[in-house]
């Protein structure tokens, strides 16, 4: 391809992003990424940490290992489903099936937070296995319950030695939201879509589209490094 065609190609897809109804596309596209995957993910470490809690509750009684039974069989279903088909079934067939109406950016989120929380689980398991066991006997043997013991002392060391891993599954989160399309929402795929399918010219829309998704993970990358660096003086103090 030539450079004049490259800048053919580049002054079409100007003409379109210069019109509010093409930018106020992308700009609403880009709102729901951040609200989609910020969402998703506080869900997924809120409920993952939970189910992390429930899956290494003592074995000693029937009712702690139902949840930890319960907790396996959560993680199995949405590691084991792509993400795509959790939204496809959840809009198209749970909701309708059980009479709740819901937008997909509502869906999306719900379900990114679902799906995360299996992640994060796991994620949360292994930073907890990771902690001295001496600082759960400590808790428990100054009186506190197996829970604060774990909310108060254990889970705050646990976040510090995970914290990179989390922040791989927040981006992860950013770059799955391309597929919300698939039950309405509209994101930066869809916005950039709509460009390209109105001047037929597909190829400088999706390349601005991975250069902003480029950009969005760079930010993300430097501020979680930032977090770490900041952990690890407070350490040292």
């Amino acid at each position: 391809m030539s450079l004049s065609s490259l800048v053919v190609r580049f002054e079409k897809f100007w003409e379109c992003f210069k019109q509010p109804v093409f930018y106020n596309r992308i700009l609403l596209g880009l709102k729901n990424t951040f609200i989609i995957a910020l969402t998703g993910f506080i869900i997924g470490f809120l409920l993952g940490s939970l189910l992390a809690v429930l899956k290494l509750l003592p074995q000693n009684k029937k009712i702690c290992r139902f949840f930890s039974k319960l907790t396996d069989v959560y993680v199995a279903i949405f590691r084991g489903t792509p993400i795509v088909v959790q939204l496809l079934v959840s809009f198209y067939f749970i909701l309708p099936l059980i009479g709740v109406k819901a937008d997909g950016i509502t869906v999306c989120q719900v379900v990114f937070g679902l799906n995360s929380a299996a992640y994060v689980c796991e994620i949360m398991r292994g930073g907890i296995l990771s902690v001295d066991k001496g600082q759960m006997e400590a808790g428990r043997a100054l009186g506190l319950s197996y829970v604060t013991t774990m909310i108060r002392i254990v889970i705050p060391q646990a976040i510090k030695n995970i914290l990179p891993t989390l922040g791989n599954e927040l981006i992860t989160l950013v770059k799955e939201t391309s597929v919300v399309s698939f039950v309405g929402a509209t994101d930066l795929f869809t916005a950039f879509n709509y460009i390209g399918s109105r001047n037929y010219e597909f190829m400088i829309p999706y390349l601005m589209m991975a250069i902003i998704y480029i950009v969005i993970i760079i930010i993300l990358t430097l501020l979680i490094r930032l977090l770490e660096r900041r952990l690890r003086a407070g350490d040292r103090r």
